[in-house]
């Protein structure tokens, strides 16, 4: 660096910055000093920490309303299908004995599997029969003599 402070580019650099009302951005003019560095590294690394902390919260958040919101959407479908077979099931003359609606009840996880394997076995049956058709139709564009 010369000794005229006219001349020096750094202090050209300074007095322009400062005369905006910034202070010298410090990238322009590294720090030498160890301890220094190591503060801002410390400082840095804190910070660091901080967003990791605020980023883990945020996604366990979002997984739990993820969370809330499936739960939410089998309680209505399990409630769904539940009122769906007590009012195909429900006796026109009146309501049954209180022993009979409390088994009932304990029996309800029974009832949803049954019911979502009887819809299983209507989808496979629906996908093999239209597989079986697809089948058909081209064993049958195959039998086609050719000209």
């Amino acid at each position: 660096m010369s000794a005229d402070p006219s001349k020096d580019p750094i202090d050209f650099v300074r007095n322009f910055w400062g005369a905006m009302g910034f202070s010298l951005p410090g990238m322009v003019t590294p720090t030498f000093d160890v301890d220094e560095l190591g503060k801002r590294i410390n400082d840095l690394k804190a910070v660091e920490g901080w967003l990791k902390m605020n980023l883990s919260m945020l996604q366990m958040t979002i997984q739990s309303l993820e969370m809330q919101c499936v739960t939410l959407n089998a309680v209505r479908t399990m409630s769904a299908m539940a009122s769906g077979e007590t009012a195909d099931k429900s006796p026109a003359g009146g309501e049954g004995s209180g022993s009979e609606a409390f088994a009932q009840a304990a029996l309800w996880p029974w009832h949803l599997m049954q019911q979502m394997q009887e819809n299983l076995n209507a989808q496979s049956e629906a996908g093999a029969e239209k597989d079986a058709g697809a089948a058909g139709e081209n064993s049958a564009e195959n039998a086609k003599p050719r000209g």
